[in-house]
């Protein structure tokens, strides 16, 4: 099924300067999509458009789930982790926007929270303050956060950014688990994303390039089943080089 089509998209700023031009993209409700560009290219600009944060100047976005069903996990640069706050109440805050009472939470809440803190392994880190937990466990919480009105589609903005190796391959774990049930959407710079977990991949610098990844790794060369990340980098349309490749 169809979760999101997106046909002729456009978006400038207010000074003219065009951010996204004629972006075509459909996603199903199974996929794990992975959104690659330069910094500038209009990845977060798109999450931003599918979210209904700012208006299309052409060009719609049709989505076949209501806007309460898409989780938003952006990136975690802005987190005061010096505020007073557990993780369980940074989960809770996922309800805000949906409460219709003025009262606190309601036990059911409290409920659901807890259950999403045990989704990304993080129940037992309830009331630890977010600010004593590592960058890959405020990540989790973020995502359990996500996770409080049972999303169909999750949108992520460089979840990995400024986390270590060990703890960006338990976020992108975590991410494949969800994805059996949640359709993924990733902004990353990350290649792993691309070599590991992905399904698809949309490359954007304004205009978007959509790749099967699937087809593209039987067309390149394999060595003991190691994708040779140079070779995936061409595939898709790039010109740059990894540093750490080194012709043997």
């Amino acid at each position: 099924m169809e979760i999101l089509n997106i046909k002729n998209l456009s978006y400038s700023y207010k000074n003219n300067f065009k951010v996204l031009e004629n972006v075509n993209l459909t996603v199903q409700d199974d996929d794990f999509l992975a959104i690659i560009g330069p910094n500038g290219g209009g990845k977060s600009t798109l999450l931003k458009l599918i979210l209904g944060l700012i208006k299309p100047q052409s060009g719609e976005i049709l989505k076949n789930i209501k806007n309460e069903l898409i989780g938003y996990v952006p990136q975690n640069t802005n987190l005061n982790t010096d505020f007073p706050i557990t993780a369980l109440e940074v989960v809770l805050m996922g309800y805000i926007g949906n409460k219709k009472r003025l009262f606190g939470y309601s036990k059911e809440d409290r409920i659901n929270a807890m259950d999403s803190l045990e989704k990304v392994g993080m129940k037992d880190f309830s009331n630890r303050k977010i600010g004593d937990l590592s960058g890959g466990q405020r990540q989790r919480v973020l995502i359990a956060r996500a996770l409080c009105t049972n999303p169909k589609l999750m949108l992520l903005d460089e979840p990995t950014a400024s986390i270590d190796v060990k703890g960006q391959n338990e976020i992108y774990e975590l991410l494949k688990q969800l994805n059996k049930s949640i359709c993924i959407v990733v902004v990353s710079h990350d290649i792993s994303v691309l070599l590991n977990y992905a399904k698809n991949v949309a490359h954007i610098n304004k205009n978007l390039v959509y790749h099967k990844l699937e087809s593209i790794q039987k067309d390149i060369h394999t060595v003991d089943e190691h994708l040779c990340e140079v070779e995936l980098l061409k595939a898709l349309g790039k010109t740059q080089t990894c540093c750490d490749h080194k012709q043997k």
